[in-house]
């Protein structure tokens, strides 16, 4: 193979390689009898996540097998959840691969959706929508912080440098928010600080003050 066809291969495999983690977490199982159903995967012994009903007015049902690093939703329409931790990023990627994705949205207080990522930026209210060649759904979900109870709390890990970076960040506004309440002064235990920031936010957890 010749230099050029080596260096055109190259950039090829670079164009096509994934620079955002799609984190597979949620798949929407449809349920006719939400209580039925919840009676069901209860009686499996599977953990029940949550259950309230959001500001449009649906109800959100999650569980998690045993074990499994994805969960269940009940719903009325099958579909698939892609956790990322910048919905921004992942879309404009997945628009690179030519992919007929929605614009971004996130749910307001009455039904249908509301254009653009959620004002307040929240863990789990942005999303975004593409559909395979044979109409399976998928979701993205941006998830930043999560709510207790949904990750292992013994394990914290990061997908991808992106994934890694945007928490860093995340990291060092709340710590410049903590040296200011502080008096200003230089935290020598930064990385202490920053440690235990991300653990907790990981998990779901109460953030360091």
């Amino acid at each position: 193979m010749s230099n050029i066809q080596a260096q055109s291969t190259t950039a090829r495999e670079a164009s096509t390689t994934p620079t955002v983690a799609l984190k597979l977490e949620v798949a929407v199982l449809p349920a006719a009898d939400v209580e039925r159903a919840k009676r069901f995967y209860g009686d499996l012994g599977w953990r029940l996540d949550a259950d309230f009903v959001r500001k449009d007015g649906s109800r959100a049902v999650q569980f998690t097998p045993p074990g499994s690093p994805c969960s269940i939703h009940l719903g009325e329409k099958p579909a698939l959840f892609l956790v990322v931790s910048d919905i921004e990023m992942a879309h404009a990627e997945l628009a690179r691969h030519g992919v007929e994705v929605s614009e971004i949205f996130h749910r307001g207080e009455g039904p249908g959706r509301v254009s653009g990522t959620d004002p307040e930026r929240r863990s789990y209210a942005s999303l975004a929508a593409f559909n395979d060649p044979d109409g399976n759904t998928w979701l993205l979900q941006e998830v930043t912080a999560r709510l207790p109870g949904r990750v292992d709390t013994n394990v914290t890990s990061f997908t991808s440098p992106t994934e890694l970076a945007a928490a860093l960040r995340r990291a060092a506004e709340a710590h410049g928010e903590h040296e200011r309440r502080t008096g200003g002064q230089r935290d020598e235990n930064w990385p202490d600080w920053y440690a235990e920031y991300m653990v907790r936010e990981q998990a779901g957890e109460a953030l360091p003050m």
